[in-house]
C-alpha cells in the first residue's frame, strides 16, 4: 500500500481510468489515501463495485462504468464526475489490454481490439479531460500509462508493442499543445508488475526469464507505479512535461543479462 500521506491532493479531482484492479486500483489507492476526490472508471462493473467497497465508500468517491473506445461513454463519465465531485485537476489515462497472439496468426480482429482500447482509449480520455481543463481555464496534470513494451518487443505481443509505442508518441504531441494551458502531460512506462490478473496471460518461464533480467531483482508492484502518479502528478513536477517516466527495475537499461565484459568488479 503506497503512503500517499507523502503528497497532499486534498484540493484535487482525480479521474483514473481502468480503475477496478491491478495498476489502475493501485493508483485510484494511493491518490484517495493522499486525500482526493476521485472519481473510478472502469468497463467491469463488479469489479468497479468492488473497488469502492474496498477504498470505503464517501462523499469523495465516484464511480461509473465506461468504456473508454466510445467517446460518448467517455464524455458522460467526465461530466458525471465533474458534477459529483468538481472540476478535474488531474487523469490517469490507464485503462488498457494485455493479450497475447503471433502475427502470423493474429485476427484483425484482436489487432483491432488492441488498438480501440489502448490507443483510442487513451486518446479519448485524454481529449475529453483536456478539453474540460481548457475550457475552464484549469491547469492540471494528465497522465498516460504505456509499457517497457513501446520500446522493447516482445514476440506475440505486436499489437500491444505498437499500441504502447503509439501511447508515448501521442503524449508528446499532447503536451507540446497543451503547455500553453499549464497542463502537464506526461506518461509512465512499466516494465513487469505483478498483479492477479495477469497470471493467465504470461507464462510461468516468460515471467522468470524477465526477473532474472531485472537489475532491482524483483517484478514491480502497482504501489510503484501509484508513487510515480503522485509524483507526476504533484507540483513537484510542474516543469516535466512530454516525458516517459519508466519504472522497470532497470531492465530497460540494457543487455542485462550480459556478464561483466572485462574482469569482475571486486
Amino acid at each position: 500500500m503506497t503512503d500517499g500521506a507523502t503528497f497532499d491532493f486534498k484540493d484535487q479531482v482525480v479521474l483514473v481510468t481502468g480503475a477496478a484492479a491491478g495498476i489502475g486500483f493501485g493508483i485510484a489507492q494511493a491518490f484517495h489515501q493522499a486525500g482526493a476526490r476521485l472519481a473510478l472508471g472502469d468497463l467491469r462493473e463488479p469489479a468497479l463495485k468492488q473497488a469502492v467497497d474496498r477504498l470505503g465508500r464517501s462523499a469523495r468517491l465516484f464511480s461509473q462504468t465506461v468504456d473508454v473506445r466510445d467517446g460518448r461513454s467517455v464524455g458522460e463519465l467526465v461530466t458525471a464526475a465533474e458534477r459529483a465531485l468538481g472540476p478535474i485537476t488531474v487523469a490517469v489515462a490507464n485503462a488498457g489490454i494485455y493479450p497475447n497472439s503471433p502475427v502470423l496468426e493474429m485476427t484483425v480482429e484482436e489487432w483491432d481490439s488492441v488498438m480501440e482500447t489502448n490507443v483510442r482509449g487513451v486518446f479519448l480520455t485524454c481529449q475529453a479531460v483536456g478539453r474540460r481543463m481548457t475550457e475552464q481555464k484549469t491547469p492540471g496534470k494528465i497522465i498516460t500509462i504505456s509499457s517497457g513494451a513501446h520500446n522493447s518487443g516482445r514476440k506475440g505481443a505486436a499489437h500491444y508493442c505498437a499500441s504502447k509505442a503509439g501511447v508515448v508518441m501521442f503524449t508528446k504531441v499532447l503536451a507540446m499543445e497543451l503547455a500553453p494551458h499549464r497542463i502537464n502531460v506526461n506518461c509512465i512506462a512499466p516494465g513487469l508488475i505483478t498483479v492477479d490478473r495477469d497470471v493467465s496471460q504470461v507464462s510461468d518461464e516468460y515471467v522468470r526469464t524477465l526477473v532474472a533480467n531485472i537489475p532491482w531483482g524483483r517484478p514491480g508492484t502497482p504501489d510503484d507505479i501509484a508513487r510515480a502518479a503522485l509524483f507526476l502528478a504533484s507540483p513537484y513536477a510542474d516543469f516535466i512535461t512530454g516525458e516517459v517516466l519508466s519504472v522497470d527495475g532497470g531492465s530497460g537499461t540494457g543487455r542485462t543479462w550480459l556478464p561483466y565484459s572485462g574482469k569482475s568488479p571486486r
